[in-house]
């Protein structure tokens, strides 16, 4: 394990790993049940990605499935016992659901979709910022199915992925989507085949699917990562303002008055020029913005 500033979290339901240089991979533990997030998985993917941000040495997350599912969303047999009962329900982190639904994060974290993506699953990969989706995938949100509604952030963020007759379409009917579909229609980013991971008796073999996803996102992630640090917490804060609904003109001020100053203030900056003049390889230093 690298020298960290802090040690990670401990943690139950989730392995944490470190496949490349700067990035953190965090596999969802529970495949039996299809990686369902129950209240204590929250907290602890809260901590998580919150240690994430404030771990120098870190610049990029990853998060998959360990099995055949990525999420299935909230553990519902949790939700009914605590129904039944009356009893109050653990609240949910200030980051949403997995710590990622709602997350204010400044680093970026991709998804690395393995198979089944439903309910609070799909709403942490609506919040991700980058999603590579094996093509056996399928995902969507439903809830309504349920009597219940996606509440983690999902629904005002994913009418500006997919415009509002799609996001009412997938909101509304709680239907399942391929892969295929998803890219078309902005969810995903790239859809990895898949076909060639065949196990005995003619089946996709689960650990070569999330095998192929995760080193197909950890190429991506590493290419992030070999970028500025600094550069990149701020263009990501740039498309954020975008997203979260904040017009070109204002958006372009506040990240101005708010992070430029301090960009052009770092070590990265004058690195990045300074290798271009040179014709060299920048080596970055960890971000301190």
């Amino acid at each position: 394990m690298p020298n960290f500033a802090r040690p990670p979290p401990t943690t139950q339901y989730a392995l944490l790993s470190f496949p490349a240089p700067h990035v953190l991979l965090v596999t969802l533990n529970r495949p039996r049940d299809l990686n369902c997030i129950n209240s204590q998985g929250n907290a602890e993917l809260h901590e998580v990605w919150e240690w994430m941000d404030d771990e120098p040495s870190l610049r990029v997350g990853i998060l998959t499935g360990k099995g055949r599912a990525f999420c299935a969303g909230a553990d519902l047999k949790e939700w009914n016992k605590s129904t039944q009962s009356n009893t109050t329900k653990s609240p949910m982190p200030a980051s949403g659901f997995g710590g990622l639904s709602r997350r204010k994060g400044r680093k970026p974290v991709l998804s690395a979709i393995n198979g089944l993506c439903f309910g609070g699953g799909a709403e942490m990969m609506i919040n991700s910022d980058l999603v590579i989706a094996a093509s056996r995938v399928s995902l969507g949100l439903p809830e309504v199915k349920r009597g219940v509604v996606a509440l983690a952030g999902a629904l005002p963020r994913l009418v500006r992925t997919v415009g509002k007759q799609r996001a009412m379409e997938m909101a509304l009917t709680g239907r399942a989507y391929s892969a295929a579909q998803a890219e078309k229609w902005g969810l995903i980013n790239e859809v990895v085949n898949v076909d060639d991971c065949v196990g005995a008796g003619g089946k996709l073999d689960d650990d070569a699917v999330s095998k192929k996803v995760v080193e197909r996102a950890v190429q991506v992630a590493s290419e992030i990562a070999g970028n500025s640090p600094d550069a990149v917490l701020v263009s990501r804060e740039g498309i954020k303002l975008g997203w979260e609904g904040i017009g070109a003109e204002e958006g372009t001020v506040m990240l101005n008055e708010t992070w430029v100053r301090r960009l052009y203030e770092g070590e990265n900056i004058k690195e990045g020029l300074k290798a271009f003049v040179e014709k060299r390889k920048p080596d970055w230093k960890d971000s301190k913005l």
